[in-house]
């Protein structure tokens, strides 16, 4: 038996082979290079001298550091449970059996697919004081304020949560739905003839059901808020005054504007290591409520 499965690994090894070549020099090579440049002085042109702990030595009294740690740890705040409220909205809104469902499924999806790029421009162009749809619709509907959407260090904030939100709601929307989709029919039926409202529907089968694809999804949307960068760099730069600049940027700046690439990978392995604690944190929560 045990002759047999080896057989079988051997024949599937020519298959993954490919792949794992790709994993090692995509990933594990960057890994473990990293590493090595967080302990060096490390240029664009070449490595420099061995500096051993100084980088981790000097990201821990850099003020920017934090200050850029806890802008993106802001706006993670801002962004996780607000995602989870509006996709599931959106989702439960997307699966009425009405004849506008391919229409809200189709309108909630399709700001995901635009590039960042795109939606960065459509935000400035729409957030422009004075002449843009924004401040236009307010002085229509009689609002005569002028709104700074993004010179203000906490309109800027708004802007950038609410682009983000309406950008990547779609694809979170689409996990819910899955999973709403997969809710046996016959529960909801089942508690009809026993007598409960929509309402106790909701609480007692729907959201129960959808605790798994609920706790991916906040993995995944705290993962990539950590990430936040490209929008916040094309919409604020960083601004006003560095009141919306997350980490990725600073360390995008110390990398290649300052040409310090082994103090950038040092802030980096500090991100790595929150976004891993993190994600132990959520897989042990699971394990513990499945068990």
């Amino acid at each position: 038996m045990n002759k047999k499965l080896w057989v079988q690994d051997l024949k599937a090894m020519p298959f993954l082979l490919p792949f794992f070549i790709v994993y090692v020099i995509f990933t594990i090579f960057p890994i473990i290079k990293g590493l090595e440049m967080s302990l060096y002085d490390w240029t664009l042109i070449r490595k420099m001298d061995f500096v051993g702990m100084a980088n981790y030595q000097k990201m821990i009294s850099d003020q920017y550091f934090w200050r850029t740690l806890w802008n993106t740890t802001l706006f993670v705040i801002l962004t996780t449970p607000t995602m989870l409220l509006l996709s599931l909205g959106l989702a439960l809104l997307a699966n009425l059996k009405t004849r506008f469902r391919t229409f809200f499924r189709g309108a909630f999806f399709l700001p995901s697919i635009l590039s960042v790029a795109v939606i960065s421009f459509l935000a400035i162009f729409m957030l422009q004081p004075y002449n843009g749809f924004i401040n236009t619709l307010l002085h229509a509907i009689g609002i005569d304020a002028e709104p700074f959407w993004l010179a203000d260090k906490y309109l800027s904030w708004v802007s950038i949560v609410v682009v983000t939100l309406w950008w990547t709601v779609g694809f979170n929307m689409i996990l819910f739905l899955a999973g709403l989709q997969e809710i046996p029919e016959s529960l909801y039926e089942a508690t009809e003839i026993d007598g409960a409202s929509r309402w106790q529907q909701f609480i007692y089968i729907t959201l129960p059901q959808l605790m798994p694809i609920g706790r991916v999804i906040l993995l995944l949307q705290i993962l990539a808020s950590y990430k936040v960068f490209a929008q916040i760099l094309l919409i604020t730069n960083g601004g006003p005054g560095g009141a919306t600049r997350p980490l990725i940027q600073y360390i995008y700046e110390v990398g290649f504007k300052q040409n310090n690439l082994g103090y950038a990978a040092t802030m980096s392995y500090a991100l790595f290591f929150i976004l891993l604690v993190l994600s132990i944190i959520q897989l042990r929560s699971n394990r513990s409520e499945e068990s």
